[in-house]
């Protein structure tokens, strides 16, 4: 079964598709990452390998096949050449005792490594795939290795505690007691909160930090790529991946349904290759619409920046529109419940004489002039409102941004929205929305825009224009020299500002 190529059908292809929380890998998908590493590995007896969150055990199955086939010559013997790779090169950490079932059945052909039809002879029943109940350290009601909160994740024993065991000791090492020259997977992407309306936790980039930690000579996992311009508590990461020139390839899936079927993950995914011994370019290639774009070699930190260009194209029109130095428009936009009224907010029906309207969602309330504190200067004046979410899709082209609207003297908003102003009248604001309805705004948006949220950072690659006038695509593409070829990839990923489009 083992050295069968064919994949028709092939259960763990079926398998890939079947969750959202636990994101299964296809089988094609494990071997384009495999097809990263050099080819000598696969007849190298000695090169070991880890899979540190074995799901479906794909990643070692379709090891196994190549290093089968690699070692044919050295190992003559069929047989003698299972023993040799299962037991002394393969090794995975499971993430729950079922996936370590799922995962030994893959690649031992049995859920028990001794199992009587297990293709190869362990003395034990979990070989060198295991599973070890860990717990979480708590602390203030926190674990201190992932952040999980006591009272949603302090569970009995006969429930998962996704305390995962890898990311939850400081030595990793010595849970086998090796050095490994690969490190491959796809690590559990979040924690959830179990609905308590607090933004669910990353967890791949402690899988991604751990691993490096352990120093393979090579590294490649497939994660979400939000980490790229953005998401809640990946500062850090992101600092330390950009800064490392031992990541040399990224192939990056802004829509993850084409890795993913059936699978929404915001922001899309991406894989990677880290490379300990050498340092360099990265060759970032972006995968659109089921074909695989251009592939550049570039430093994955442009001069002046903090993220990461996603696109390869959009780098030298970033570097055009940056050679102006004109302001930012970040510094017209309100920072995150600009009147400090939160998304739940609900204003009176009726106004008094002195009420003040409020833009909340769902539509329009009042509220007394009294009872805000944050951003008064905004209050009695003209200043444009724009819906905090933008739009939710990750197919391109598509709108980035929500309908922005004129916010009238004696109005204020709640959190859904934020806040662009002040703005002399309301000629001026008509112009400021027709510059936010330009492909060539919402372009600059998108590229600082890893999630459905629209906060304020979104707009800081967006100059500040001359707002005495209304503008068109038109006039920036000729403003700021774009090629035809720049301004076909804009037009490819957004959508112009149709009647439809804002309503």
């Amino acid at each position: 079964m083992l050295l069968n190529n064919s994949y028709n059908p092939d259960v763990l292809s079926c398998l890939a598709n079947l969750s959202s929380d636990e994101v299964f890998t296809p089988p094609a998908l494990a071997n384009e990452m495999l097809d990263l590493l050099p080819a000598e590995l696969w007849s190298n007896k000695d090169a070991k390998f880890l899979d540190p969150v074995c799901k479906s055990g794909v990643f070692l199955r379709e090891i196994a096949k190549r290093l089968l086939k690699g070692l044919e010559k050295e190992i003559p013997d069929l047989q003698k050449r299972i023993d040799h790779i299962f037991h002394n090169q393969l090794y995975g950490i499971a993430i729950t005792e079922l996936t370590g079932m799922m995962s030994r059945r893959s690649v031992y052909c049995s859920k028990h490594a001794n199992g009587k039809y297990s293709i190869t002879a362990f003395d034990n029943e979990q070989g060198n795939i295991i599973f070890e109940r860990t717990d979480h350290k708590w602390k203030n009601k926190k674990c201190e290795f992932c952040g999980a909160s006591q009272g949603e994740y302090d569970r009995s024993g006969d429930l998962e505690t996704h305390a995962y065991q890898l990311i939850h000791t400081n030595e990793p090492e010595k849970i086998f007691n090796m050095k490994f020259d690969v490190i491959i997977g796809n690590p559990p992407y979040q924690l959830g909160t179990g609905g308590s309306g607090v933004q669910a936790t990353p967890l791949y980039n402690r899988f991604v930090e751990r691993s490096r930690e352990m120093s393979p000579r090579f590294l490649t996992m497939i994660v979400p790529a939000r980490w790229f311009s953005g998401g809640f508590g990946l500062d850090a990461f992101r600092d330390g991946m950009l800064r490392d020139n031992r990541l040399r390839i990224i192939h990056d899936y802004p829509e993850a349904a084409d890795v993913f079927p059936g699978v929404q993950i915001k922001g899309g995914v991406c894989y990677f290759l880290w490379d300990r011994d050498n340092s360099g370019l990265c060759s970032v290639t972006t995968h659109r619409n089921d074909s695989r774009g251009l592939t550049v070699a570039r430093p994955l930190l442009e001069k002046g920046l903090e993220f990461f260009v996603r696109y390869n194209e959009a780098v030298e029109i970033l570097h055009k529109v940056r050679r102006s130095e004109d302001r930012s428009f970040e510094a017209l936009v309100s920072s995150q419940k600009p009147f400090d009224l939160a998304t739940t907010f609900r204003g009176a029906r009726n106004p008094s004489r002195t009420s003040l309207k409020v833009y909340q969602n769902g539509g329009i309330g009042y509220i007394d002039r009294e009872s805000i504190e944050k951003n008064t200067h905004l209050i009695d004046v003209y200043k444009v409102l724009i819906p905090r979410a933008g739009s939710g899709s990750d197919k391109f082209p598509h709108a980035i941004l929500g309908k922005p609207f004129i916010g009238e003297p004696g109005s204020v908003c709640s959190e859904t929205y934020l806040a662009i102003g002040p703005l002399k009248n309301e000629a001026e604001c008509r112009n400021v929305i027709s510059y936010i309805r330009t492909r060539f705004f919402r372009f600059l948006v998108m590229l600082r825009k890893p999630t459905q949220d629209a906060l304020r950072k979104v707009y800081s690659l967006v100059p500040t224009k001359d707002f005495s006038k209304p503008w068109t695509d038109e006039e920036l593409f000729r403003e700021y020299g774009l090629t035809e070829q720049e301004v076909l990839f804009i037009e490819s990923m957004v959508r112009p500002a149709d009647a439809d489009l804002f309503n």
